[in-house]
């Protein structure tokens, strides 16, 4: 039975092992950097952050599975291999992103950080609320994460668009598509959630002049903006730039361009940024291992593995 590598670089390595192996089925692992062994033997790699030129080491490797949404990272590896290339995935994954989005378009709707400073005062004082049908927010991104979180907002009511790359069609929501689209689906946006993969033509989308053509004296009473995709989407120059100029009102922010976020960066002490640790759509190691094991077993069989990435698009 051919063995699989398991590298990773991250706090999680040590549950993913731990996880991986409980569901191996007899089947060899090897763990990068202490345990690989002979590389011939690697059919199987499972990967998160691996060091560049380690896959292309493994003369007879077969299949790569990235072991969580984000590729940039692994197909920025000149000496990739040319093998299937797929990354994990999990029906709560889509869910988990969903709250997330969720949970912050709704804190900017309802007011919640003037209410929280109002509290900090011990102020009692109520605000305008305008219903949710009265505010725009526009989902950049419908994969099945964008189109799951796009249908969410839509159920609670929000006034919902969508943009993407290639067109796209979802069910009560308006749907924008390629650089043509973009300016339209941003004049009648307020809320900005972007759930985009990072690919050379969105690295740096998130930019003074994208969010200057945001939707501003609408029912939200401002732009905001939701970042739950990947860090190198936003300039984190330019939304601290927004925000003091007013051009955005608020902005949560999941991913940056550098993780951590220095201690130094002025984003963790202003008072419109709501910054939490990329953990959007954070799931144990435990949840996703079976079906990691299980897309090895499947491709070994025949069958094409899940979620494949198109290295051409680089997601």
């Amino acid at each position: 039975m051919s063995a699989v590598l398991l590298a990773f670089n991250g706090p999680q390595a040590g549950e993913w092992i731990e996880a991986l192996r409980a569901h191996a089925g007899g089947r060899e692992l090897r763990v990068w950097p202490d345990a690989i062994g002979n590389a011939a033997d690697i059919a199987y790699a499972c990967v998160w952050l691996a060091p560049h030129g380690l896959l292309a080491a493994c003369p007879n490797l077969k299949a790569v599975i990235n072991l969580g949404a984000g590729v940039d990272h692994l197909l920025a590896d000149p000496a990739l291999p040319p093998v299937p290339v797929a990354r994990v995935a999990h029906p709560d994954l889509a869910a988990r992103v969903t709250e997330y989005v969720v949970l912050h378009v709704l804190m900017h709707h309802r007011r919640q950080r003037r209410y929280d400073a109002q509290q900090r005062q011990r102020l009692w004082l109520a605000h305008d609320q305008p219903a949710a049908s009265e505010v725009g927010v526009g989902v950049m991104g419908l994969g099945v994460i964008g189109s799951h979180a796009a249908a969410a907002l839509g159920r609670l009511g929000f006034n919902v668009a969508g943009w993407s790359r290639s067109p796209k069609s979802l069910p009560g929501v308006a749907t924008f598509h390629g650089e043509a689209g973009l300016d339209a689906f941003l004049a009648r946006t307020e809320t900005l959630v972007c759930l985009l993969p990072q690919t050379p033509d969105t690295e740096g989308l998130l930019n003074l002049a994208l969010f200057r053509k945001l939707k501003r004296g609408g029912a939200a009473g401002g732009a905001f903006l939701i970042n739950a995709g990947r860090g190198q989407l936003q300039v984190d120059t330019d939304i601290l730039a927004a925000l003091n100029e007013g051009t955005l009102d608020g902005a949560t922010l999941d991913v940056f361009p550098q993780e951590p976020l220095p201690p130094e960066s002025p984003l963790w002490a202003h008072p419109k940024v709501t910054i939490t640790p990329h953990n959007a759509g954070d799931i144990s190691p435990r949840v996703f291992a079976p079906h990691v094991m299980a897309q090895i077993e499947r491709f070994e069989r025949g069958l094409p593995l899940d979620n494949l990435i198109d290295r051409t698009r680089g997601y």
